[in-house]
């Protein structure tokens, strides 16, 4: 069987690299194959069926695609490989001629000038690693694609709060921020950041009951606002940075599913943006539609194969 020529794209962008990396750190793991109507498929909010090409044509004729996975999903992070490489193909310097930008959940803010300079070529990877506090599986879940936009030329936004202030108003409230210095508060979004709304905070009472948590949590609602507000504001930052962008943004499908969280924060901070939104969900059976899971969760919802349960 031929591999798709998406595929084929970026595994040939991430055997190439500058001088500055050694041929030990352009080596990467092959990537999984992903196929479509196999390892995941691709609906509208109601649940007709649509294809990844439908997809890929929706992200042009928008600013900004707000992508919610789940951290743990390996067949969903080959969907999101795709996501990037075929945005750059069909709308990007490869196809339209649009900047592509690449924006993560998986980086914080405070450690920008350091991806930049990883992607301009001046430190080795190692010394990226080191300095970012990647997560965990960043070589398998997300090294793909930013290996993909150095090659490219592609920015990479690191969109995330710091921990740091995120535990802080965990603790003390989102009030407690205002304490911070100047120099910290360059990291975070503008004071006082949006809470949550309505919508959001009774989503997030439902996932909490549902996980036996709600008690004894302290500001955790407000640290995921925080979150959010970080995020959004790191994508408008982006379009107004690079007129006529696509961003193309990743994150923990909360902070995007039901047209909440991010989405709310992007839409209220460039009204008139126009915004896509994906919810990756594994499910057993990729063909299986659950109206009550499902229904209106993004613009495009991927239900992609769960790992099967080991025997014994």
């Amino acid at each position: 069987m031929s591999r798709p020529p998406s595929l084929v794209l970026l595994a040939t962008a991430l055997v190439a690299a500058p001088p500055s990396v050694s041929a030990q750190e352009a080596e990467v793991a092959p990537l999984p194959e992903v196929v479509e109507g196999r390892d995941f498929r691709v609906f509208d909010p109601r649940g007709r069926s649509r294809s990844f090409a439908e997809l890929v044509a929706a992200m042009g004729r928008a600013d900004a695609v707000l992508v919610g996975e789940q951290h743990d999903d390996a067949i969903g992070h080959g969907v999101e490989a795709q996501i990037l490489v075929r945005a750059y193909e069909a709308h990007g310097r490869a196809g339209a001629g649009r900047p592509v930008v690449l924006s993560l959940e998986m980086f914080e803010r405070d450690v920008q000038y350091i991806v930049d300079e990883y992607l301009a070529g001046l430190i080795t990877e190692d010394q990226f690693l080191r300095s970012a506090r990647p997560w965990d599986r960043y070589a398998t879940d997300y090294r793909p694609m930013v290996e993909f936009a150095r090659v490219h030329g592609l920015p990479v936004v690191a969109a995330n709060a710091p921990r740091r202030y995120v535990n802080r108003v965990t603790r003390l409230g989102p009030g407690s921020l205002a304490d911070l210095p100047a120099e910290a508060r360059r990291f975070l979004p503008a004071l006082p950041y949006p809470g949550p709304s309505a919508r959001y905070e009774a989503q997030w009472n439902a996932l909490m009951g549902e996980a036996g948590g709600g008690h004894g949590m302290g500001y955790a609602l407000d640290a995921q606002a925080l979150w959010d507000a970080a995020m959004g504001g790191a994508v408008v930052d982006a379009l107004t940075d690079r007129p006529g962008a696509l961003v193309v943004h990743y994150a923990g499908a909360f902070h995007v599913a039901s047209y909440t969280g991010i989405p709310e924060r992007v839409a209220e901070a460039r009204p008139g943006a126009e915004v896509v939104t994906v919810v990756m969900r594994p499910t057993a059976d990729v063909h299986a539609w659950d109206d009550d899971e499902h229904r209106d969760l993004a613009d495009w919802v991927i239900l992609t194969r769960a790992p099967e349960p080991p025997v014994g």
